[in-house]
């Protein structure tokens, strides 16, 4: 069985963001990850991780912006100052919080202007922390137009390039469907640069049930195959959070 976590920016809406953690341990995850908890005092979560016995997955850097459209700034040329900022903020959260892995996310943009700027800022970043674990993840075009991460080809060539030692793929198994159009084979030609996957059933991007994505098949393959890291649910449950994990359950055995 793979090691599931929750995503509480997803999962457990119900409550508020710090009353989330107690619930996502008594739904039986013994891990989570958040987008962004940056709204938050970092030892405040810390403190609730704690209480509730849970490992903490992985953060994105920050998007100060995103309710206006922002989408991460790695990408962006000219934004270079604010990248380094915000890294630096990520990283002494992931320290407090004990994150595993840090997101880096590229924002909306295009061009090799743009990918010569995420190149260097991504080389920059794995450089100043090299003992923590960095991911970046494709999104499909349709979810995020403009993202310039947009493509597993292209996010392959960038590690790749770079070939820093602590830079990963993060696997989104519902982006993967999109832009591939079938899980297993976007598994198989990439899945070896993964350090974490993430799950939502196709379509709708609810629980990872049904649909067009065998989950229990990809479940048992990644057993198979010993994957070693975690399986993060990132989805919106279509009802109750708690009401809809018998996929959870079913999954546990």
């Amino acid at each position: 069985m793979p090691r599931f976590a929750a995503n509480l920016t997803f999962l457990f809406t119900e409550r508020p963001f710090l009353d989330r953690f107690a619930a996502a341990r008594a739904a039986g995850f013994d891990a989570v990850e958040a987008l962004f908890p940056y709204d938050h005092p970092a030892q405040d979560v810390r403190d609730r991780l704690d209480a509730a016995s849970l490992r903490l997955v992985l953060i994105n850097t920050p998007a100060p912006d995103w309710a206006d459209g922002g989408r991460g700034c790695a990408a962006i040329p000219g934004q270079e100052g604010r990248f380094r900022r915000e890294f630096a903020q990520a990283v002494d959260y992931a320290e407090v919080l004990g994150a595993g892995l840090l997101h880096i996310m590229s924002g909306l943009a295009s061009g090799p202007e743009a990918r010569e700027c995420y190149l260097r800022n991504l080389e920059w970043a794995a450089a100043q922390v090299p003992d923590q674990r960095l991911t970046i993840e494709p999104i499909n075009p349709i979810d995020m137009p403009g993202y310039f991460l947009n493509d597993f080809v292209q996010a392959e060539a960038i590690l790749y390039e770079l070939g820093a030692p602590n830079l990963y793929l993060q696997f989104d198994a519902y982006h993967a469907h999109r832009i591939i159009g079938n899980v297993g084979t976007a598994w198989q030609r990439y899945g070896q640069r993964a350090a974490h996957i993430q799950i939502a059933g196709y379509p709708g991007r609810h629980e990872p049930t049904g649909g067009e994505i065998d989950y229990p098949a990809f479940f048992a393959r990644l057993d198979a195959e010993g994957y070693g890291g975690d399986v993060s649910a990132e989805y919106f449950p279509a009802g109750d959070t708690a009401e809809g994990l018998d996929w959870f359950s079913k999954a546990k055995g």
